[in-house]
């Protein structure tokens, strides 16, 4: 990664695969001139996705969540740069790909400061061909052989010792070869110890169920069992979510 650091400003960015001129690409208007907006999807914020010449990339505004969110939209305290937002992700994404994990692959991302307080902006890969879980799960089940991918990739996951403070249904994907990917690592840490594992596949497991009642999903037991029967085979924890 390459850094652009100033007084007010914090910008990284991948030159092998960003074209684009690191200082605009984080505005979308950059790229409706450049007529390389290809799609967007709504969240707390609008992701945008955009053509970049070497791969397609989503461009997401960080955005707050909760009753705060009301008060304060999208503005964050000052540190410093590395513990950005924006900054952490992009470290964390690079630390997990490097280990082996299916995470996008980060390519800018951007901090600017005003007083005590910053806003930020990421770049990442929009991994192509891809759905998410809940939306997969609406029409058809999926092999145990799947299942069991999930759950080695979250494996691997967690041996580096990342926590993912969301991991849920939709920020699992399945692209066209049914590879799993994992996604959406904003307020993710690095953590010590072996506890807050079960909890963070407790937690999946409770979105999966929640699903189940709420949109009528294709998933049951023999599917978590599945899942945790790769998760065992790859990570060093040995566990058993009832």
């Amino acid at each position: 990664m390459q850094e652009i650091i100033s007084n007010n400003q914090a910008i990284w960015f991948d030159s092998d695969y960003l074209s684009a001129d690191p200082h605009g690409c984080f505005d979308i208007e950059y790229w409706r001139q450049r007529d390389a907006v290809i799609g967007s999807a709504k969240g707390r914020g609008t992701t945008w996705f955009v053509a970049d010449e070497k791969l397609d990339m989503a461009l997401r505004h960080y955005h707050r969540g909760g009753l705060f969110a009301k008060v304060n939209n999208d503005s964050y305290w000052f540190t410093d740069w590395n513990t950005t937002r924006s900054g952490a992700e992009l470290a964390l994404l690079t630390l997990l790909r490097d280990g082996g994990v299916n995470v996008p692959r980060p390519i800018a991302a951007r901090a600017v400061k005003k007083g005590m307080v910053y806003k930020a902006d990421i770049l990442v890969e929009k991994i192509a061909n891809s759905h998410d879980l809940v939306a997969l799960l609406q029409n058809q089940t999926l092999a145990a052989t799947v299942w069991r991918d999930i759950g080695e990739m979250i494996g691997k996951m967690h041996d580096l010792q990342v926590c993912h403070t969301d991991l849920n249904a939709h920020n699992i994907l399945l692209d066209d070869r049914q590879q799993p990917w994992l996604i959406d690592f904003d307020k993710c840490d690095c953590r010590e110890g072996d506890d807050w594992k079960v909890d963070n596949l407790t937690r999946l497991k409770r979105s999966f169920l929640k699903e189940v009642d709420k949109r009528a999903i294709k998933w049951c037991e023999d599917d978590w069992s599945a899942l945790c029967d790769g998760y065992a085979h790859k990570s060093n924890l040995r566990i058993t979510i009832g």
